[in-house]
């Protein structure tokens, strides 16, 4: 009789256990989505901004020192303009690998325009001014560079750095002279002598991912043009500086 109870009971809550076994939902671990990767490949963007200096050297004065020529203890002060320009190209490249540092080349075609000349002033050995003229031109140049950058990928903000080598084309746009004790009517020549030559800069930058393929960046150069074609006789770095903003497109 014992027995039977013993396996009534067993069998009863069997027949309890699958029901509930029967109700159990079973979930299953799902892996989130990966992160998106943000500027990978190639792009192109576009940019703009201003040669905000270029060292066309500090004021120097040369004096007539030979007693045996007129104007003998008269002093000319040269004052060069470093005038702010503007510059504007477009980009081409290509982002390899997918990790933190990521290696890029970039073909960077641009247009750099600024103005140069300088005001002279001619005093006697009393310092009374003599003579004063300013003198303006406008350079307009073309440069094509090739850059190699490294850049940091930390998800949307990505900072870079690197440096380029290439050419460039200048041409002065003329020559304007004004004297300012007058005020007369400014006197201005034609176009003025062109020149092509080497250039190379320094580049560093970072970019601001509103996607993984769209960003605006902002970035800054220093730019030097080269005369070895030419004896200047002056080995200043003209060491141009240009700060800019732009927009980038992965494709």
């Amino acid at each position: 009789m014992k027995k039977i109870s013993l396996l009534s009971t067993a069998a009863l809550i069997g027949f309890l256990a699958v029901p509930l076994q029967a109700g159990t939902e079973v979930y299953k671990q799902v892996a989130p989505p990966p992160p998106p990767m943000y500027g990978l490949g190639f792009y192109g963007a576009i940019d703009a901004g201003a040669n905000v200096y270029q060292n066309r050297g500090d004021t120097r004065t040369f004096t007539q020192d030979n007693p045996n020529l007129p104007g003998f203890g008269d002093n000319l002060t040269v004052d060069p303009k470093n005038d702010v320009g503007f510059f504007g190209g477009i980009k081409l490249g290509y982002v390899f690998g997918s990790g933190v540092v990521r290696p890029t080349i970039e073909g960077d075609f641009f247009y750099n325009g600024f103005r140069g000349g300088a005001n002279f002033t001619l005093r006697d050995s009393f310092g009374d001014v003599l003579a004063q003229r300013n003198v303006t031109t406008w350079i307009n140049s073309g440069a094509f560079m090739g850059n190699f950058i490294l850049r940091f990928a930390f998800g949307r903000f990505q900072p870079y750095a690197g440096a380029g080598v290439g050419v460039y084309f200048a041409d002065s746009a003329g020559t304007q002279v004004v004297n300012p004790e007058t005020g007369a009517t400014p006197i201005n020549t034609g176009g003025g002598q062109s020149h092509a030559d080497l250039a190379w800069q320094i580049i560093a930058g970072t970019d601001y991912y509103w996607n993984p393929k769209f960003s605006t960046f902002i970035e800054y150069k220093f730019l030097e043009y080269t005369s070895t074609q030419i004896n200047t006789n002056d080995n200043r770095v003209l060491g141009q500086q240009l700060v800019g903003a732009g927009v980038r497109f992965h494709f």
